[in-house]
């Protein structure tokens, strides 16, 4: 009878304890089920009602995160059937987009990338060109990060670039202890680097192909040849937001060594060990030189064609010449690609779009605007400031994609309202997603760089905020005085 009582008695605390870790999806449904119950807003539909219920559930789940992200698309596929009563085949269509498909094949060909295996090279080529000295080579290693990241993603970059950040350390001494703020400079110009160029082209984050998407299905119309501006290229993007990635570089280094000063002001030692290592390698070899063709014709197809064949379309064929000309194997890109992210992006997708059908964007923007009425800021500069605030702070809590795929609709619908240019708090938005600093989850770039075990989550708090303040001052800048010589 005892052995009965302990068993029943651990199996009560066993399920306490499954309740406190899933605590906050329990604290969603609860929300979801009284706002599904709530007397209807005053201009707000019950199929908008039931929408803004799923993404007030999705964002708690987003961010306190109780169950596998990828649970949180399944759910949000499972509730516009059986809550908005949609079709599963409707459903099914509005999960593949040209974005989807672009996301897809830029994971896959970020596999293929690392799989190559450059990281030395890298390294061994950065100083090269920077020298020894601390400073330049924490600059050369933000500027290669970022023209990498801004056409390949800055999670590719930052996981090329860590080995390097890690070779150099090491080089320069064994004790972590001592090496303490060298490794905060040189980890961080990694993630740093490749968040700040993630803005410039289309390719640099999920976040900016979601927008260029939403962009098409909110305001094109084929019929209307005035609508053919939100049809954004590649090169368009880049001529908006590439300027502000190349003036933020210094910054970065200067922000880094204002915070954090370096033990070693010169590299020479780890620089002789990392020539000798190479030297080892001997030269490039046929496969590495192939990896360049192909990513430099995967990036001419982004600017050449993408906009008959589609984005998400190249991207896809870059990651099929690379399985063809056998760099990478098939079951390298399965184990690689986070299949959960696509899924999660497609639902997150599908969810704005909803958003916009249903009418509960319109009514979002309209009650933000009249939240920032009193404060002056319901317009104008203001208006952009408050977005761009808005979504740093979003983003500093889940993924920058998922945080555009939530805000992009409510934001555009809320240009329109305010009689703004949807142009202009588009970009402001998807820009903003990128100021992701301060928190270890904000970036995966920022994830990455602190597995590596040199960082602690202050020192993303301590050199964040200015890294912030930095960039939103840059963006709005360049939203008033840049983009209108564009004619934005």
């Amino acid at each position: 009878m005892t052995g009965l009582k302990r068993v029943m008695t651990l199996g009560a605390w066993l399920n306490l304890y499954f309740f406190w870790e899933k605590k906050w999806f329990f604290i969603a449904m609860i929300i979801g089920a009284f706002m599904l119950h709530m007397p209807l807003p005053q201009g707000l539909s019950p199929e908008g009602l039931i929408i803004l219920t799923m993404s007030v559930v999705s964002v708690i789940l987003f961010v306190t995160e109780p169950v596998p992200l990828p649970t949180v698309a399944l759910l949000i596929i499972i509730g516009q059937v059986v809550l908005m009563g949609h079709d599963s085949s409707e459903v099914a269509k509005s999960l593949v987009t040209d974005s989807v498909l672009f996301i897809a094949g830029s994971l896959m060909l970020a596999v293929a990338v690392v799989k190559q295996k450059l990281d030395k090279r890298i390294a061994w080529l950065i100083v090269r060109m920077t020298g020894t000295k601390t400073w330049r080579v924490c600059f050369g290693i933000t500027v290669v990060s970022g023209l990498l990241a801004s056409f390949v993603g800055e999670h590719t970059v930052a996981a090329m670039m860590l080995p390097v950040g890690i070779t150099l350390i090491s080089l320069t001494s064994d004790d972590p202890k001592k090496v303490r703020n060298l490794a905060a400079v040189l980890l961080f110009s990694i993630a740093y680097g490749a968040s700040v160029a993630g803005i410039g082209t289309p390719s640099g984050g999920a976040r900016n192909a979601i927008m260029i998407g939403y962009w098409k299905e909110f305001f094109f119309d084929p019929t209307n040849p005035e609508t053919f501006k939100f049809i954004v290229s590649y090169v368009d993007w880049m001529i908006h937001a590439y300027p502000m990635f190349l003036i933020q570089v210094p910054f970065v280094t200067i922000i880094l060594f204002w915070t954090f000063r370096p033990e070693y002001r010169d590299l020479s030692r780890a620089v002789v060990k990392l020539r000798k290592m190479i030297e080892e390698e001997g030269p490039m070899k046929a496969a590495d030189w192939m990896s360049i063709l192909i990513f430099f014709l995967v990036l001419l197809g982004w600017v050449l064609i993408s906009g008959e064949i589609g984005m998400g379309t190249v991207a896809v064929a870059g990651a099929a010449m690379f399985l063809v000309a056998g760099l990478v194997r098939w079951e390298d890109i399965n184990s690689g690609v986070n299949w959960g992210v696509i899924l999660l992006y497609a639902a997150a997708i599908s969810l704005g779009l909803q958003m916009k059908e249903t009418g509960a964007a319109l009514w979002v923007a309209e009650a933000f605007l009249d939240t920032l009425a009193p404060f002056g800021a319901s317009e104008g500069f203001g208006l952009w400031a408050a977005v761009s605030v808005l979504t740093t702070g979003v983003t500093n809590t889940m993924s920058n994609g998922a945080a555009v795929a939530v805000l992009g609709p409510i934001v555009l619908k809320m240009s329109v309202v305010a009689n703004e240019s949807p142009i202009i708090l588009g970009y402001i938005t998807a820009i903003s997603s990128s100021f992701a600093y301060l928190t270890v989850v904000g970036t995966p770039a920022c994830t990455i760089v602190y597995a590596s075990g040199y960082l602690k989550t202050t020192d993303f708090l301590k050199v964040g905020w200015k890294m912030a303040i930095a960039s939103t001052i840059i963006m709005l800048v360049a939203a008033k005085v840049y983009w209108p010589l564009l004619g934005v």
